[in-house]
C-alpha cells in the first residue's frame, strides 16, 4: 500500500505534457513477422518519442507533418512522415547489409556493427528469456556462445557467470560487470545475495558482452575474465505505462535417493543387530520435511513521458518476494528506478542521470542437506517433552543432547532467524558534450556511485541443541550481529574525436578512469559465549584502480576497418614496481559484401571477416597489501594477562614481488546473413593463454610467516571455437517461427606450474585433509585426482581395490591419476520463438557435454560403517549396489566421478495477447509458463548442473517453477 501510495504522490508531480491532432498507433515486426518490444521510435526535431510494448505495439500524438523515426539494434532506420491520415502505421523492419550501420555500446562509447572487428554480442529486450526472470544474469542465460551462467537453487540467489571457462586459478574468474557505465565490485555485499540481486531485470534494454581480448582491452586492469556491459531503460518523450504482474509456485523436482525407514530396519538388523534397540518406531523422509512448495510473485510498473513536457524520463518501481523452497528462506526486493535524459544547447550537450535505489530483506536457511540425509528414518521430527522446543534431538545418558551426532534439521531451520536487510543506492552522471567551435569532437564525463549499508543478525533461542554450550549440557541459544557499509565510486572522463575524409573515417578516444572501493564492518561477534572476541569493527584497505586508455578507429571505404587500443593501468595491491601495467590490442575487420564480386549476391546478404589480438590484465584477489610487511595484533580472547594485558604482535605472509597476472588472446570471427536474410549468424575461433597467474598455494616452511599465500605461479591455454545461428523457419502474415542456436567448444589445458609441482585443491567431506582435485601440468585446472578403481568379473567395485599405475608395486599417492574434471568442453544453447495471430509460443533448452561431477554425497555416507557412529547414519541407496564398509577404504576412488552431461529444457511459455480492446494502443497479454521443466541425464545426484568445481556434497536444488502472468501495456 506504502508502494502504490509513493506513486500516486510521484504521478501528481509529473506533469506530462501531450499537445497533438492525432492518435497514431501500430505494430512493429522484424523480417520474419515477429513482434519486437523496445524498438526506439522518435519524433524528429522535437522531445517526443516512444517504445513498442511486449508485442510490439506503440501508440503517439503527432501533429500533421511531423515525421517518426523507428530504429533498433540490427536493423535498418525508417522514417515516415505522418500526412495527418495515416493514424494507422504498421512497419516491418529490415535487417539486411546496411543494418551494419546500427550501433552497438562497447567500452567508452559505442561502435557500428558493421565497424566491430573483436568478438562482441548484443542481447537486446526482443531476445531475452521469459519466466520467472529474478535476478539480471538470466536474462542472457543460454544465449550467447561463450557465456555460461550457472543459477543457484535459493530465492534471488546469485549466478556462477564465465566468459570462455574463465582465466585464472585463485584470483576471480567473474566477469566485469558495467552498469550504465559504473563498473561494478564483483565481490557480494554482507547480507545480500549478489551483486545483481538489488537491479530490477525489467529496467534492462540490454546487454553487451565483450568476450575476446581485443573489444575488452580498452577495460585492461579487470577485463581478462570478459566484459559485460549492461545498459537501463532510458526516458523517451511520449507517455507510456507498463503493468507486469506475476504469481508461480514452485516444488522440489529431485532429493538424493536415501533408504527408507524399513530398509534402515533391516540394514542394521543385518550388520550391527547390537544397535536395534535405539532406533524408533517412526518413518521420517527428513528431505520431505527440509523442504516446502515456495510461493512467490512479481510486480513491475513504469511510466515514461515528458517531464515538465521538456525532459525525457523514466519512473519504474518493483516489488518482488520469493519463498525459497528450504523452509524459512526467503528473499523480498523492493527497487525504485529514475531516469532523466535532457538535451541542452541545441542538442550539444546530453544529459543522462540513472539513480536506483534498492532494498533487500532476506532470511537465509542453513544449508541442512547432509543432516536430512544422514538423520536416523525411524525417528521423528517432534518428541513430547524434549527440552530442544519439543524436538526430537539425540541425548546423552544425562539427558542433554550429545555431541558428533546429526542435528535435528528441521529444528535447525525453525529455530535459526539469520536475517538482513540491505538498502543500496546506485546510478550514474554522464556528460557528452559536443563543442560548439568544433562539433566533431566531444567530451564524455561519468560519474558512478554505488553504496550498501547492510546489516543483519542470527538468533537462536535456548531451546535449541545448536546453542552456545555455556557448560555441558546447557545451551543458552546465539545472538550475534553485523553492519556493513561499502562505496564504490567512479570517475570516466574522455575526449572522442570522429570525422570523415573522403573515403577515410576516424575515431580517436583518449581518457583517464578513476575508481576506488571502500568498506567498513562491525560485528558483535556471539554476544552469549564469554569466551567470544569481543565487538570490533574492521575497516578493510582501501582499493584504488586508476589507468589512461586510448582507442583509434580507422575505416576506408566503409569496408576495411582498423581498431587499436592501449590502456596503462594502475593498482594499490601490488608494490610501485609492479603496480603499472600496459594492455594493448590491435584488431581489423574486412566486409567483403561491400566488394564487387560479392556486392549483387543472392546468396550472401552480407559477409565479414575479423581478426583481433589483445593483452588483460587480472588483479582481483583477496589480499590487498601482501607486498608491504605487516604485523596482526592479537584478539582479545588471544592475549597474555599478568595484571595487565600484554598483547601479541604476528607477523603476516609478504610476497613484496607480487604482480598482474597477464592474458594475452587471439580471436579470428566471420560474420554472415544469407538467404535474403533467413540465416545469419558468426563463427570465432580463439586461444587465450593466462600467464603469471595468481593462486593461493602452499609455502615451504621457514620461507615466510605462514605456510601458504598468493604467489605467481604458472600458465594455462585455452583454445575454442563459438558458433551462433538464427534461422526464420517461417514467415508469413499470421504465423510466424525463429529458432537460434549456438555452440561452444573449449580445450584447456595447463602448461606451465612453478618448479611442475602439482597443486592439490577441492576439499572434500569424508575424513579429514583430503583433497580430490589437482593443478597438474598437462591437464585441465582444478582436474580431479583419483585412484582407478578395480571391479570383479560381474562388474562390481572390489572396495580398496586400485589399479597400481606406476607398476611398482605399492599403492600410494603416485598411483592417483587425472579422471575427469568439472567443467565442460562443450555447451550449447537452443530458443523457439513461435507465434500464430495472437498466440506466442517459446522455449530455451541448454545442453552440457564433457563435464564430470564427484559424487561426494556417495563417497562420504553410502558405506555401511555410518551406520555404526555415535547415531546410526541413514545412507544413500548406492550401498545397496556396492556393499562398501569403510569411507577411508573408497573415498578418493573414481567409482565416484560420474559424467555429467544434461539436457535442460529451462523455460517453456504460451501467451495470448488482446490489443486495442478498449484503444487503440493498448494490449493485454496473459501468459502462462514451466520453469526448468525437465533434465536429461546421467548423473546419479540431485542435479548435474554445479559451479564450475563439479563437487556434489549437496546444493540447494532447483524446483520446477510453474507460472501466470499478466502484461497491460497503454
Amino acid at each position: 500500500m506504502r508502494t502504490i501510495k509513493l506513486l500516486g504522490l510521484l504521478l501528481m508531480l509529473l506533469p506530462i505534457s501531450i499537445f497533438a491532432q492525432s492518435t497514431v498507433s501500430g505494430t512493429v515486426v522484424d523480417n520474419s513477422g515477429m513482434p519486437i518490444p523496445g524498438v526506439n521510435i522518435a519524433v524528429k526535431n522535437t522531445n517526443k518519442g516512444t517504445t513498442t510494448d511486449f508485442d510490439g505495439n506503440y501508440s503517439i500524438v503527432l501533429e500533421n507533418g511531423e515525421t517518426l523515426s523507428f530504429s533498433y539494434i540490427g536493423y535498418r532506420t525508417q522514417d515516415i512522415v505522418f500526412n495527418g491520415n495515416n493514424t494507422s502505421i504498421d512497419i516491418s523492419m529490415v535487417a539486411d547489409a546496411e543494418a551494419l550501420s546500427e550501433v552497438v555500446v562497447v567500452g567508452y562509447g559505442n561502435q557500428t556493427v558493421k565497424s566491430i572487428s573483436g568478438s562482441v554480442v548484443s542481447v537486446t529486450e526482443k531476445d531475452f528469456n521469459k519466466g520467472n526472470i529474478v535476478t539480471s544474469e538470466s536474462l542472457i542465460q543460454g544465449r550467447v556462445p561463450g557465456l555460461s551462467v550457472t543459477k543457484g537453487g535459493g530465492p534471488g540467489s546469485g549466478s556462477e557467470i564465465r566468459i570462455r571457462g574463465g582465466s585464472s586459478f585463485n584470483a576471480n574468474n567473474s566477469p566485469l560487470i558495467v552498469l550504465d557505465g559504473l563498473p561494478l565490485d564483483n565481490s557480494v555485499a554482507d547480507g545480500t545475495r549478489s551483486i545483481l540481486s538489488t537491479i530490477n531485470p525489467n529496467d534492462i534494454e540490454s546487454f553487451s558482452v565483450l568476450k575476446d581480448a581485443s573489444a575488452a582491452a580498452i577495460y585492461g586492469i579487470r577485463a581478462s575474465n570478459g566484459v559485460i556491459i549492461i545498459n537501463t531503460k532510458k526516458g523517451r518523450g511520449e507517455l507510456s505505462v507498463s503493468l507486469d504482474v506475476q504469481q508461480n509456485i514452485t516444488t522440489i523436482d529431485n532429493t538424493v535417493d536415501v533408504l527408507s525407514a524399513g530398509q534402515f530396519r533391516n540394514l542394521v538388523a543385518e550388520n550391527f543387530p547390537s544397535r536395534l534397540g535405539e532406533l524408533g518406531s517412526a518413518n521420517t523422509n527428513w528431505q520431505d520435511e527440509i523442504y516446502r512448495d515456495a510461493k512467490s510473485s512479481d510486480i513491475n510498473l513504469s511510466v515514461r513521458g515528458a517531464l515538465f513536457g521538456k525532459i525525457p524520463s523514466r519512473l519504474s518501481l518493483n516489488r518482488s518476494d520469493q519463498e525459497g523452497l528450504r523452509q524459512t528462506s526467503k528473499f523480498d526486493r523492493t527497487t525504485a528506478s529514475l531516469s532523466l535524459n535532457p538535451r541542452l544547447f541545441d542538442d550539444h550537450l546530453k544529459v543522462g542521470l540513472n539513480a536506483n535505489y534498492s532494498n533487500e530483506d532476506n532470511r537465509f536457511a542453513d544449508g541442512v542437506e547432509g543432516n536430512a540425509i544422514s538423520f536416523d528414518p525411524t525417528q521423528p521430527v517432534r518428541s513430547p517433552g524434549s527440552p530442544y522446543g519439543g524436538f526430537f534431538e539425540f541425548l546423552d545418558n544425562d539427558g542433554s543432547a550429545a555431541s558428533n551426532v546429526p542435528r535435528n534439521p528441521v529444528s535447525q531451520l525453525l529455530q535459526t532467524r539469520n536475517v538482513s536487510n540491505a538498502d543500496r543506492l546506485f546510478g550514474n552522471l554522464n556528460l557528452d558534450y559536443k563543442f560548439h567551435f568544433l562539433p566533431e569532437l566531444r567530451l564524455v564525463t561519468n560519474l558512478g556511485y554505488d553504496r550498501t549499508d547492510s546489516g543483519g543478525s542470527l538468533t537462536r533461542p535456548r531451546t535449541s541443541a545448536l546453542g552456545v554450550n555455556a557448560e555441558q549440557g546447557e545451551f543458552i541459544g546465539n545472538e550475534s550481529r553485523y553492519e556493513q557499509t561499502r562505496t564504490n565510486t567512479s570517475a570516466d572522463s574522455y575526449f572522442i574525436y570522429e570525422n570523415d575524409f573522403n573515403d577515410f573515417g576516424l575515431k580517436l578516444t583518449a581518457g583517464y578512469s578513476y575508481q576506488k572501493f571502500e568498506s567498513e564492518r562491525f560485528t558483535t561477534n556471539e554476544i552469549l559465549d564469554p569466551n567470544a572476541q569481543e565487538p570490533r569493527t574492521t575497516v578493510a584497505d582501501d582499493v584504488v584502480l586508476i589507468g589512461y586508455f586510448g582507442r583509434a578507429n580507422f575505416s576506408f571505404q566503409d569496408k576495411y576497418f582498423v581498431n587499436a587500443s592501449i590502456r596503462r593501468d594502475g593498482v594499490s595491491k601490488f608494490s610501485p614496481e609492479n603496480r603499472f601495467e600496459y594492455f594493448p590490442s590491435v584488431s581489423g575487420a574486412w566486409v567483403l559484401t561491400e566488394e564487387d564480386f560479392l556486392e549483387d549476391s543472392n546468396l550472401i546478404n552480407s559477409l565479414k571477416v575479423r581478426a583481433g589480438w589483445g593483452q588483460l590484465g587480472q588483479q582481483d584477489v583477496p589480499s590487498t597489501s601482501d607486498y608491504l610487511r605487516r604485523y596482526q595484533t592479537g584478539l582479545s580472547n588471544q592475549q597474555y594477562n599478568f595484571g595487565n594485558p600484554i598483547v601479541p604482535f604476528q607477523p603476516l605472509y609478504t610476497n613484496p614481488d607480487i604482480k598482474w597476472e597477464i592474458l594475452t588472446e587471439i580471436n579470428l570471427g566471420v560474420d554472415f546473413e544469407l538467404f535474403n536474410n533467413r540465416l545469419s549468424g558468426s563463427v570465432d575461433v580463439f586461444e587465450r593463454t593466462a600467464d603469471d597467474l595468481l593462486s593461493d598455494v602452499p609455502v615451504p616452511d621457514g620461507a615466510n610467516f605462514s605456510n601458504q599465500g598468493f604467489q605467481n605461479i604458472g600458465e594455462f591455454v585455452s583454445k575454442g571455437i563459438e558458433v551462433n545461428l538464427d534461422y526464420n523457419v517461417i514467415r508469413q502474415d499470421d504465423i510466424n517461427w525463429n529458432v537460434n542456436y549456438n555452440f561452444t567448444a573449449i580445450d584447456r589445458e595447463i602448461t606451465n606450474l612453478a618448479f611442475g609441482q602439482d597443486i592439490f585443491v577441492g576439499g572434500i567431506a569424508g575424513g579429514t585433509g583430503n583433497t580430490i582435485q589437482v593443478q597438474r601440468e598437462g591437464a585441465w585446472p582444478n582436474s580431479f585426482f583419483t585412484y582407478a578403481q578395480l571391479y570383479d568379473q560381474a562388474g562390481q567395485p572390489i572396495e580398496g581395490a586400485y589399479a597400481d599405475l606406476n607398476g611398482d608395486g605399492t599403492i600410494d599417492d603416485r598411483d592417483r591419476y587425472v579422471s575427469g574434471n568439472g567443467q565442460a568442453d562443450v555447451l550449447m544453447g537452443f530458443q523457439s520463438n513461435f507465434t500464430y495471430k495472437n498466440f506466442d509460443f517459446n522455449f530455451n533448452l541448454r545442453a552440457s557435454f564433457g563435464n564430470d561431477i564427484y559424487n561426494n554425497v556417495n563417497s562420504s555416507r553410502a558405506q555401511l560403517g555410518n551406520l555404526n557412529l555415535v547415531s546410526p547414519n541413514n545412507l544413500p541407496v548406492q550401498v545397496l549396489e556396492t556393499g562398501f564398509a569403510r569411507t577411508p577404504d573408497v573415498i578418493l576412488s573414481d567409482f565416484f566421478v560420474e559424467d555429467a552431461s544434461f539436457l535442460r529444457m529451462d523455460n517453456v511459455t504460451l501467451g495470448y495477447t488482446l490489443r486495442g480492446f478498449n484503444r487503440e494502443s493498448t494490449s493485454l497479454r496473459f501468459w502462462m509458463g514451466l520453469q526448468n521443466a525437465f533434465v536429461i541425464t546421467d548423473y546419479s545426484g540431485v542435479d548435474p548442473e554445479l559451479n564450475i568445481s563439479g563437487i556434489d556434497n549437496t546444493i540447494y536444488p532447483r524446483g520446477r517453477t510453474y507460472l501466470l502472468g499478466v502484461n497491460y501495456n497503454f
